[in-house]
């Protein structure tokens, strides 16, 4: 089996869906995962994201968006939640063509700050071609192939328990040295980096520690 990780990155005018745009410009919300996602025989979809930020404001956005059928929000802060919409056609056909072959979708769905997303596919060389082709085609997503090869389950499987964020902190801590023996930087440059503030950084890079130490020891 082999695999293609994209990173989707949506039309500027209205991201992969008008509701997806919508969120992402709204700063008080991070956007961070998406945990499964299906086209139901209705032709709508059905989406379960993972959150962070103004969940009142999340739940604003999705009762007055005319696509939202309904929606259900748990959580604090920190928050999952459950939505029903109509999608896009380009939306509609993806899922359309991962539905007719064989291909599989790794969850989650990592969704990056601009709102794009973070997407590896599994299948055969010919499935996967064929939707490379379809997305290069349509107007409304760009598709920039990350990486491919020959599928292996366990490979970044720590990196998978982060959010998008979290990816991008640890990315940042690595890059300066904050790992090193002796250390060579302080969680000010990881902030300065990513373009943070210290404290949030530290608050991520505790629970970066947290998410992978614990995946080391299950």
């Amino acid at each position: 089996m082999r695999y293609l990780t994209v990173l989707a990155h949506p039309a500027e005018s209205s991201g992969f869906h008008p509701l997806g745009r919508a969120l992402s410009d709204e700063p008080s919300i991070e956007r961070e995962a998406i945990h499964n996602v299906e086209l139901l025989p209705d032709g709508t979809v059905l989406l379960l994201a993972e959150g962070s930020g103004d969940k009142t404001r999340y739940e604003e956005i999705m009762r007055d968006s005319p696509a939202v059928i309904d929606y259900l929000v748990s959580g604090g802060t920190r928050w999952m939640a459950v939505s029903q919409f109509e999608p896009t056609d380009v939306t509609r056909r993806i899922l359309e063509l991962e539905r007719e072959s064989d291909m599989i979708l790794e969850m989650p769905i990592r969704i990056t700050s601009d709102g794009s997303l973070r997407i590896t596919y599994l299948g055969s060389e010919s499935d996967l071609r064929e939707l490379f082709e379809y997305a290069a085609d349509a107007a409304a997503v760009t598709f920039e192939v990350v990486k491919t090869g020959t599928y292996e389950p366990d490979e970044g499987s720590f990196t998978r328990e982060l959010t998008a964020r979290q990816r991008e902190v640890l990315e940042a801590a690595v890059e300066v040295g904050y790992y090193n023996a002796p250390r060579q930087a302080t969680h000010e440059d990881v902030a300065t980096t990513v373009g943070i503030a210290p404290a949030t950084a530290g608050e991520h890079l505790r629970k970066i520690e947290e998410r992978v130490f614990g995946a080391l020891v299950r």
